[in-house]
């Protein structure tokens, strides 16, 4: 079988090389011409799979290695037989490390805000569980979800009162409830002053201009790691933002390779055949001793942020975002916004990092609840 295949999805060629062969590309330049005699088709985010990528191509079988699958045209991939594979939940522990690492790098005391989540899907969900488990007040809107849901759901007026809004909603445009520009010109301005705009779902659903906006008029502070027209986004907005990313809140190694994992054995139950992998024998396959536990730093005068920052402080990316751009002609930003996506250091999630079992009760409890594993080094 021909296999292509998104290049930025890590340890392609040795979990699916053993199906047939494995050609990748760039996501953005996977074309109709280059799919047209493959069998299968793996990708990112950045593909939109559809009539005009694989019509009259032979392809059974697409996967894609993310939560969402907004990229995908799923009606039509039914009615042409095609069976198609997603990985939800795959980044939500990446995302809710970069939601914690986030506000405790533009806002130090954000735990005793109100937190709004909009969006309580995995990623959403994710969120909340960590928040609650910190003793966050937060509030939910997701109008699919019912009071069975055990969640403590709101209205969306009532979720613009919150002092943080944590976005995670995917991307729909019709429907019952369309999520593009659910945040327009009306829904920034029923924000408080001052209040934090958090997006790590789908760039679309905030009017980017319309929050340029109101970041001047109301002093919003925003929090992007998506954005409206990726990958060429708009640094005006970039110059306003708090805090901006280039889209790789869910970006932690064992995320990356969970997307890879899923799909390679939904892969594998459709072909009927392969061996299941864990992401222990993929770690260890990548990276060696060094999958094993990492010390952090701490003392017994660290506080929750500091030692969240320590094990991964969002405002480097920030800064790499801003420093690239800045330094690429205009016609290349596109293409260094994709390139700090393509070339993403590894960063391993909090439960990699372990902490001292000697640290203050109440901060070892904050530091358990927020996702790191204690109790295992030395301080």
């Amino acid at each position: 079988m021909k296999i292509i295949a998104d290049e930025n999805m890590p340890l392609v060629q040795e979990l699916f090389g053993g199906f047939g062969e494995v050609i990748t590309a760039p996501g953005r330049g996977i074309s109709p011409a280059l799919v047209a005699d493959a069998d299968i088709l793996l990708v990112r985010s950045v593909t939109k799979v559809d009539s005009r990528l694989l019509a009259g191509s032979r392809v059974k079988f697409v996967g894609t290695a993310t939560i969402g699958t907004d990229h995908l045209d799923l009606s039509w991939l039914a009615a042409q037989s095609i069976t198609w594979a997603s990985a939800p939940g795959c980044n939500a522990a990446a995302v809710a490390d970069y939601v914690i690492a986030a506000l405790s790098a533009v806002e130090p005391d954000w735990v005793q805000q109100t937190i709004a989540i909009v969006g309580c899907g995995n990623a959403g969900g994710g969120v909340y569980r960590r928040l609650t488990a910190l003793g966050v007040n937060v509030l939910c809107f997701d109008p699919f979800l019912d009071v069975a849901s055990g969640l403590p759901l709101v209205t969306f007026d009532e979720a613009l009162d919150a002092d943080i809004l944590c976005l995670h909603t995917p991307l729909t445009r019709d429907g019952p409830h369309p999520s593009w520009h659910l945040f327009d010109t009306h829904a920034l301005s029923r924000l408080k002053p001052g209040a934090v705009l958090l997006n790590a779902g789908r760039g679309e659903v905030v009017d980017n201009g319309a929050l340029l906006e109101a970041i001047s008029d109301r002093g919003l502070r925003a929090v992007l790691d998506v954005w409206e027209g990726e990958p060429h986004i708009n640094t005006r907005l970039l110059d306003r933002v708090a805090l901006g990313t280039p889209h790789i809140a869910g970006y932690s190694l064992e995320g990356r390779l969970r997307g890879s994992l899923m799909i390679h054995e939904a892969l594998r139950h459709w072909l009927g055949e392969g061996e299941p992998v864990t992401l222990t024998a993929l770690l260890a396959q990548l990276i060696g001793a060094a999958a094993a536990p990492q010390a952090l730093a701490c003392s017994v005068s660290s506080t929750l942020p500091e030692l969240v920052l320590a094990a991964y402080d969002p405002r480097r990316d920030d800064q790499a975002l801003r420093q690239a751009l800045a330094d690429a002609a205009p016609e290349l930003a596109g293409a260094t916004f994709d390139s700090l996506r393509k070339h993403y250091p590894w960063r391993r999630e909090f439960s990699h990092f372990a902490l001292a079992d000697a640290l203050p009760a109440e901060l070892g409890r904050q530091l358990q609840a927020a996702g790191f594993t204690t109790g295992a080094v030395p301080c």
